[in-house]
């Protein structure tokens, strides 16, 4: 398994992290991405480990504490080979102060995120999202308490706008508190939005990326083809619960181009997709799911090989599309603002 540094921090990673949002399934939200229990997350985690993928990703808020228990159970004599992050901000109970990225908020919640796990420490921990309410100072100097202590190794930001992002590290350098090192955020062949702000910040001041969803809300697993019709179950319409909507013309250009990968490659569509990702800038990880073991394997074999430079070139032609303003008139000027990638 291929490990790459996380963002601006000495901490190395696997390329592919496992996320047990499927543990759980507490409620129906939670039920449609999955609902393993604790012997099935075991075999799962150990699959991983096997693999090379110690990472193992998880939020307070999935299937409401149950995907943290029962990834710190699965994990039981097993903690030393692992990494783990979790997240905080969403609300986590009916209470006022139960909610949100303020001191009160994020200590409480660490702790419960600890209990839960059944450790000591969480290696990467994230603010699911910004909270405009709390001033960044105070959710900064709560999350440098929580490194001071040991009870956290790094932070990172997730679902963040550029400029959250950008003013949560001026004020971590003004004041010499912990930085994000790490952006975990959506980005898929299908949803490349990631590439106009958020990734050349993440260049310039050394932020690394996390994906979430890298198969564009099941949109990407082969499932979806052109003039055939969509599976019953989870992968209808895509799968996207809750997800971007997609139009069906623009789905069916990427998935024809990756159906023409894959056939080269001798890969699925879906091991295809993944890898395009791995080769993308400041991209330190994917977050991949899987219900069962076939899924996980079949997920591993998305790392180990490369695609050509024209393979590449014809997934990023399918699947460009104008951006919004003003990077769609940056795109004009390169001599002085050049970019990552093309869009």
């Amino acid at each position: 398994m291929e490990h790459r540094r996380l963002g601006r921090s000495g901490l190395m990673v696997p390329a592919l992290s496992f996320g047990a949002g499927t543990f759980g399934g507490s409620n129906e939200f939670f039920q449609r991405w999955g609902q393993t229990d604790v012997d099935e997350a075991t075999r799962l985690i150990d699959i991983c480990l096997d693999a090379g993928v110690n990472f193992f990703d998880t939020a307070d808020i999935y299937s409401n504490g149950a995907s943290e228990e029962i990834l710190g159970a699965a994990l039981k004599g097993k903690r030393g080979r692992a990494l783990i992050s979790t997240k905080a901000t969403f609300r986590s109970g009916e209470g006022a102060n139960e909610v949100g990225s303020s001191r009160y908020h994020l200590i409480r919640a660490c702790e419960g995120s600890l209990k839960r796990l059944g450790t000591d420490h969480i290696d990467v921990y994230f603010m699911h999202g910004f909270d405009a309410t709390t001033p960044v100072e105070e959710t900064l100097r709560a999350l440098d308490d929580l490194v001071t202590s040991g009870k956290i190794g790094y932070i990172g930001a997730s679902n963040f706008s550029g400029w959250h992002l950008m003013k949560s590290l001026a004020v971590s350098e003004r004041y010499g508190l912990a930085r994000y090192v790490v952006y975990q955020g959506y980005y898929s062949l299908v949803g490349r939005d990631y590439e106009w702000e958020l990734m050349p910040l993440g260049l310039d001041q050394g932020v690394g990326l996390m994906v979430w969803s890298p198969l564009g809300w099941g949109r990407l697993t082969g499932k979806i083809r052109r003039g055939q019709p969509n599976q019953s179950g989870r992968i209808a319409s895509g799968g996207a619960v809750g997800g971007p909507k997609v139009d069906d013309e623009y789905l069916f250009s990427v998935v024809d181009a990756l159906d023409e990968v894959a056939a080269e490659t001798g890969k699925t569509v879906p091991q295809v997709a993944l890898n395009w990702l791995l080769g993308r800038p400041t991209v330190a990880n994917l977050v991949v799911g899987a219900r069962n073991e076939e899924q996980l394997r079949a997920n591993l074999g998305a790392v180990g090989w490369s695609l050509s430079v024209e393979q590449v070139e014809r997934l990023d032609a399918a699947s460009r599309r104008t951006p919004a303003y003003p990077y769609w008139h940056q795109t004009d000027f390169d001599e002085r603002n050049p970019k990552p990638t093309r869009w």
